[in-house]
Order: C-alpha cells, then structure tokens, then sequence
C-alpha cells in the first residue's frame, strides 16, 4: 500500500476472482469469496493480501487488519474468516511506532523449517516512522492445541529524515537454503536484505540494504524463482482511490537474488524499468496489487488484490488466476474469461 497516505485503513468486503478450483464454483451461503460472477458480498474484508499458503487441506491469506485477518479456503473459491495474528498489540510496538493504533499492513507467510514465519508492516499515516515485525506458529490450523502466535519483535525499522519505509514485507526462501525479505514503498524504492532460517531476523545488522527497484510510485514486492532466474514483482501507480486507482503490477528478473532486475527491453527496475503483468484496468476491475503465485496440482496460480470491481459497487476483490509462462520466461496471468 501507498506510503504518501492514509489509504491503508480503508477495508472493503471481498469476492474472490476466479479460484483454485475454476470459475463458476459457487460459494456456500453466508460465506465469504465466491467467483467474480457472483457481485453479492460475502461479508469478509481483505487488502493487500499475503501469498496463499497451503497447511493441511487448506489455503490461507492473512491481510491487513486489526492484528492482522486472516481467512482460509479448501478450494480457493469459498472462504471463511480466520483468527487474527495478534488480539493485543505487542509491546514493542508502542515505541517503535507510537501512533500506530493496531492495524497491521500487508503481511507475508511462509513455513521455514518446523514454523510458520509471518512478517507484518508496522506504520503510521504518510510517514516513514515504519518497523517490520514477525511472528511465528507451529501451525495454522486454530483448531490444534499447538496453535499460538509469538511475537518475535521487530525485524526492520525506518525513521523520517530516512530514504525508504519498511513496509509490504515479502519473504522469499532460495533452493540453497537462504532466506531473503524484500520490502519498501516509495521514497528510494524496495529494499533486500538477508535473514537467519534459525531466526528469522537480519543475519547481519551491519550489512548494507540492497537497492533492487525504484522510481515513484513503487511497492508490493513479491519474489519468485523458476528454471534459475529470480523474478521481482512490483506494484506501480497509486492504490487505495476505488475505481481512479492507477494502480498495476509489472515485473522484472535476474540470474542473481541481489539483482540487477531487468524488464524484457532491458530496463533496470532501479531506473524505473518493469514489464507489465496486470494492467491498470480489466474488464471490471481496477488496481491488480500485492502480488504472490501459489502450486497446487502440478498448477500455478497468481493471487493478488483489485482496488474495485465496478459489479460490486466498487469494492475490492480478492483475485485467483492461472499464471502461465512465454517460451522467453516471462509470467502472463490469465483473467477470468468471463469478465
């Protein structure tokens, strides 16, 4: 979500764009999701989801919320509300971010190890006083005895008169083992730095941050590896205006973690650069954004949020899309037929 604004306290009910298990499933009554056929609400509220997760038999997405929401489906399609993360605020984060009043952005979750890691955004209003916290489970599942969130504390942090934000966490998990958070909104653009598996905090406080995308207005990274190049998925444009939203979701990739990201000219996306992946506009949606890409079955699936579905009156959808690959390596993502 946009730095520069208070956009991210805004929270609308969802549908769910497509799902896992195909367009036209219809969702069970007085649940939330659904297909995008269907414009009645279901009653959930979701922004800036993290990337779908698999536990058990279910897929989850945690958003932004009051502690942190979450909500889980079998399918894909029908989804039912979950548990948040925190029902207190950790302590720490009086200080690190006074103003901060328990909404919690843009979380991302990933199982590392015999855990699940989850790191959460941390900010106030148009400011860049931000911090980065996580929090770990055994499991997802609020049924099992073993189920309890603990606060790790805090992971990252920025202070105004600095060059970035620590928001819109997103962490990537290498096939040698190191695991990675990228981050950042406007100002000087996304931030990489590497995290500990045993900990998951900064393997080294010291280390420089690397600069890996820039160019205003920039956020909503989301790593993914595939057939050795590592893409970096950004947002662009402005989020959080219904319907005038502008924005969109646009890609780059490398033979290296730390970069540089390219485009498909060539375009550094340090200089502004990125190949289109969702545009601004489809069909009746507007403002793709946060952007994640789940397996299941031997499939890929993209999941990300619209700003507004003008079927809904202009509230925001959760999407689930099939995701294929160009003979070059490049993603396209395939919006419902149906729109």
């Amino acid at each position: 979500m946009m730095g520069f604004d208070g956009c991210r306290g805004w929270m609308v009910t969802a549908a769910v764009v497509g799902g896992l298990g195909g367009v036209g499933v219809e969702a069970a009554e007085g649940l939330p999701g659904g297909p995008l056929a269907q414009a009645a609400s279901r009653g959930v509220v979701t922004r800036d989801p993290s990337t779908v997760v698999q536990s058990g038999d279910r897929f989850w997405v945690f958003y932004t919320g009051q502690g942190v929401h979450s909500m889980s489906s079998k399918d894909g399609v029908t989804w039912e509300p979950g548990p948040p993360v925190f029902r207190e605020p950790p302590p720490w984060i009086a200080e690190a971010v006074p103003k901060n009043r328990g909404v919690y952005w843009a979380p991302d979750v990933m199982k590392v190890g015999d855990r699940f890691l989850l790191y959460y955004s941390v900010s106030s209003f148009g400011k860049m006083d931000s911090a980065i916290g996580l929090a770990t489970n055994s499991t997802l599942d609020p049924a099992s005895a073993a189920f309890q969130w603990t606060d790790e504390g805090e992971v990252v942090r920025s202070r105004e008169g600095g060059d970035f934000n620590t928001i819109d966490p997103s962490i990537f998990h290498d096939a040698d083992g190191r695991l990675w958070l990228v981050f950042g909104s406007q100002w000087s653009g996304l931030k990489l730095v590497e995290l500990d598996p045993a900990t998951g905090k900064r393997k080294d406080e010291q280390a420089p941050m690397v600069a890996v995308a820039a160019g205003v207005p920039i956020e909503a990274a989301y790593l993914y590896s595939r057939e050795g190049l590592y893409y970096l998925f950004v947002n662009r444009g402005d989020c959080c205006r219904g319907d005038q939203s502008t924005y969109h979701i646009q890609v780059g990739r490398s033979s290296q973690i730390e970069g540089p990201y390219v485009d498909r000219e060539g375009k550094g996306l340090l200089d502004g650069g990125g190949s289109l992946v969702l545009e601004m506009k489809v069909g009746p949606l507007t403002g793709p954004g946060h952007a994640g890409i789940v397996e299941m079955e031997g499939k890929s699936w993209f999941s990300c949020h619209f700003e507004a579905d003008d079927r809904m009156g202009g509230k925001a959808t959760l999407g689930l899309m099939p995701i294929r690959w160009s003979d070059d390596g490049w993603p396209e993502v395939l919006p419902p037929e149906d729109l």
